[in-house]
Formats: structure tokens, C-alpha cells, sequence
């Protein structure tokens, strides 16, 4: 008998992963992918951000059976490290256990090792510069553009993983059945590098996301084995202060040497790094439904990009790989339910943490300057350690619980942020606060998890 075969649109990291999975489960999985090989094309510069792999995306690599693969990779993170403007330090935590910590991952290393497992070790054939180039709604066709020449893909239990410019997607308008929706941010990034210390070794701490917090923008960096940092400069479009403005040589050192002084001398040519980089767009896409019947399930970024301020969007990919997988061990095998049920399970949570992550924005680059801040995370923790069944921090409940959906934390969470800012409102040390009354409070207002 003939195995079953499936189709996947894009190679990225959804996709490849998914591709395991499917391989697994008895599919003959082909993955077709625009780009030329990455296991053996250079990555541009400035285009690669790393990410933080955190609990949800540990789940799907395990339940792939690949995460003692990917371990060697990554990079752990057990909080911000504050850098002010006037050169003071300060780590805030990321939670009070001893896992409780994120971990940051190439992407690039990541893609190449998932590719590589998934063509060796289960067969997954890969077609390299095969782009996707239309898809003809009312005949759901597929064209696909190849070195060989144009093809076209019938979508049948096509699974469409092509990231945020999907061209499935981007081939129904607003009113149809898919009603795609994509907002921009009007705030971009550019990414540079701190190269390791001359010798060996990191310029700075290495188990730490470095944030350079400064109002309207801020300059994040992260850890890379061999002791690299990478980092990300993000900073409104258009403003005095902005992408725009620094249209100049001399302008974009005095930027740094204004707002970045301490990473100066850690960049020696952090002007042209700067100048020879691109900018990156960052924005949101959220769809009314997710699949057309049973003709194509859009999943990971097709579906729902999010921008990078909560670190999730890799881990909510992984997630629907999961939950997609989970459908077919219960034995479902008409495409058409098995997308709903995907579409049913996760759209709610991917809305959830796109909101979220707009929001998180905002505390990286501002809220975190502020002294309350640090104030509120500590009464946070204490009410965890009060009421671990009942007041988990918000920030905890998307990275560290993946038994949390996005959408629980969400409303959670903005019960816990009222409660915590009425509770701080006059007080500016934890020892101001009446634990015994806010623990009371917390109870009334938070049912059990």
C-alpha cells in the first residue's frame, strides 16, 4: 500500500518541524520552499533574530522527539539585564524557580538542524526553490514557480507554512471566508553584532537578554554560543528619533554615542554595521478562519504573525504543530474537521498573544524604567509563592506553562495587573504592602487554575 502523502508550503521552522511529525505518523511528507537551501546558502546579513525558545516550543520539539538535538543550540536566559542611560545594571528575573528561564536560539542553526533531521532521518523530501507564486481560489490550484519551470499544486490537505507574505493567504480578500488582515507597525528593526571578546569569550553576561530601554526605542541583545551577541535595534519609522532621521554617517554615531555609550567600544564599526544592514518590518496578521474546507490549513506564521516583544512566535508555531498532531493520534482523518479543530483550539489563543506582545513592547522599551515596575514584579512573585494555584504572574504563564493556553493568561492577567497596580498605588517597597490583605484579595478575585 502507498503511504499517505501530504504537502507543505515553506521550509521554515513550522514547517520543518511539522514535517517531522507527519513523517512519524506514516505521511510521505514533501516540503516545498522559495528559498535556496539554508544548509548551504549563506544567511543575509542582519535578517536572521534570534529567538527565545521557552516552554511551549520545548514541548514541540520533545513531542517530535528532537528537542536532545536542538538542546546544544541554545542559550539560557534568566532575565533582563537593565542597561540605563547613566550606565547603572539591574537584572530583574524572569521568574523565582530554577526553570523558570528562556532560552535563545539561532534561527538560522535551528532551521538548518530541523531540515537535516527531517530529510535524513525520516524522509521528508525537500524542494528547494520551488516558490509559490498564485493560488486560483475557485479552482484551488497552486502555481508554483521552480528552476525546472512553472507547476501547478492542487490544494488537498495542503498544508500552508510560507510565513507572513503566504501567498494562500494573501490570495483572499478581507470579506471572504479566510479574511486575512495585515497591520504594520509603525516601528521597525536592525540587527548588528557584538563579536566575541578578542581571545574567547562574551563582552558581557551571557546568561541574560540585555535591554538598553530608552522611551520610543530600545536596543535588545542575546547570547549566541560560540560568544557573540546578537542584537536588535528597535526604534520608530518616521520622528525626530527614528529610522528615518539617522540619514547620515555622522547621525548614527551620534545616536549611539547618545543613547548607547557602553556599546560603543564593544562595536568597533557600529556605524557601518549600521549603515550596511537592513531594516526589517515588524507587524501583525490575524485571520477570520484559518483553512478553505479541506483544501489547505494555514498554520504558524501564515496564520497569525505576531511581532517579537513576548518571544512566542516560533513557540505558538510549535504549538499548532501540536495541537495538529494531537487531532491525528485520535484518529481524525477528513481534513476538513481536523482544520477546524486546529482553527478552534488555537485562533482565540494566537489573538491573545498577539495583543500581549504589542503590549510587551511598551514594558521593554518604557514601563521597565519605571521604579514601580520592579516593585509590582516583587509583589508578583510573593503572591505566586503565597498562592501557586491562583496568581502565577503573567510573563510566567506564557513562557514557563504551556498547560496555560495564551488566552487563559491574557484574562488572568489583566485581573492580576489591577490588582497589583491598585495594591502598589501607595507604596514603594514591598514591605509597604500588606501581604496577608493583598493575598486575601487575590484569593477573591483569582479562581483556581
Amino acid at each position: 500500500m502507498s503511504r499517505r502523502r501530504i504537502d507543505i508550503v515553506g521550509a521554515g521552522l513550522c514547517g520543518s518541524l511539522l514535517g517531522i511529525m507527519l513523517a512519524r505518523r506514516g505521511y510521505a511528507v514533501t516540503i516545498r520552499e522559495l528559498r535556496a537551501d539554508p544548509r548551504r546558502a549563506k544567511v543575509a546579513a542582519g535578517r536572521s533574530i534570534n529567538l527565545a525558545l521557552s516552554a511551549r516550543g520545548i514541548r514541540g520539539l520533545k513531542h517530535a522527539g528532537i528537542y536532545h538535538r536542538v538542546a546544544p543550540l541554545l542559550m539560557p536566559m534568566r532575565g533582563r539585564l537593565i542597561h540605563g542611560l547613566d550606565g547603572s545594571r539591574e537584572l530583574l528575573p524572569y521568574g523565582q524557580r530554577d526553570y523558570e528561564y528562556i532560552n535563545s536560539v539561532s534561527r538560522a542553526e535551528l532551521n538548518r538542524l530541523l531540515i537535516e533531521t527531517a530529510e535524513r532521518e525520516h524522509g521528508v523530501e525537500f524542494l528547494f526553490g520551488h516558490a509559490a507564486t498564485a493560488y486560483d481560489c475557485a479552482a484551488a490550484v497552486v502555481t508554483m514557480a521552480s528552476p525546472e519551470g512553472s507547476y501547478t499544486l492542487e490544494a488537498r490537505g495542503l498544508i500552508s507554512a510560507d510565513g507572513a507574505g503566504s501567498v494562500i493567504r494573501r490570495a483572499y480578500d478581507t470579506g471572504g471566508c479566510i479574511g486575512p488582515g495585515e497591520e504594520l507597525l509603525p516601528h521597525s528593526y536592525k540587527e548588528l553584532t557584538i563579536p566575541p571578546r578578542r581571545g574567547g569569550g562574551f563582552e558581557m553576561e551571557n546568561d541574560a537578554l540585555h535591554i538598553w530601554p530608552r522611551g520610543d526605542f530600545m536596543l535588545i541583545a542575546l547570547p549566541n554560543p560560540p560568544g557573540d551577541f546578537t542584537l536588535t535595534l528597535f526604534m520608530p519609522n518616521e520622528g525626530e528619533t527614528s529610522f528615518a532621521s539617522l540619514d547620515s554617517r555622522d547621525k548614527v554615531g551620534e545616536f549611539f554615542q547618545a543613547y548607547f555609550p557602553d556599546v560603543i567600544p564593544l562595536i568597533p564599526d557600529v556605524v557601518d554595521m549600521y549603515q550596511r544592514n537592513p531594516v526589517g518590518l515588524l507587524g501583525t496578521i490575524r485571520c477570520r478562519h484559518w483553512h478553505d474546507g479541506s483544501r489547505f490549513l494555514l498554520i504558524g506564521d501564515a496564520a497569525h504573525a505576531v511581532v517579537p516583544f513576548h518571544g512566542q512566535g516560533m513557540n505558538l508555531a510549535f504549538e499548532d504543530c501540536v495541537v495538529l498532531d494531537n487531532i491525528l493520534e485520535r484518529g481524525e482523518t477528513d481534513w476538513a474537521r481536523i482544520f477546524e479543530r486546529v482553527e478552534r483550539e488555537q485562533r482565540a489563543n494566537a489573538n491573545a498573544i498577539a495583543d500581549m506582545a504589542l503590549e510587551n513592547y511598551v514594558e521593554m522599551r518604557d514601563t521597565v524604567r519605571d521604579p514601580k515596575f520592579a516593585l509590582r514584579k516583587a509583589l508578583s512573585f510573593e503572591l505566586e509563592r503565597r498562592l501557586p494555584d491562583r496568581f502565577i504572574p503573567r510573563y510566567s504563564m506564557v513562557m514557563f506553562h504551556d498547560e496555560i493556553p495564551y488566552a487563559v493568561a491574557q484574562s488572568r492577567g489583566r485581573i492580576q495587573a489591577e490588582l497589583l497596580e491598585q495594591l502598589t498605588r501607595d507604596a514603594d517597597r514591598l514591605q509597604d504592602v500588606d501581604l496577608d490583605a493583598a493575598a486575601m484579595l487575590a484569593r477573591e478575585k483569582l479562581p483556581p487554575l
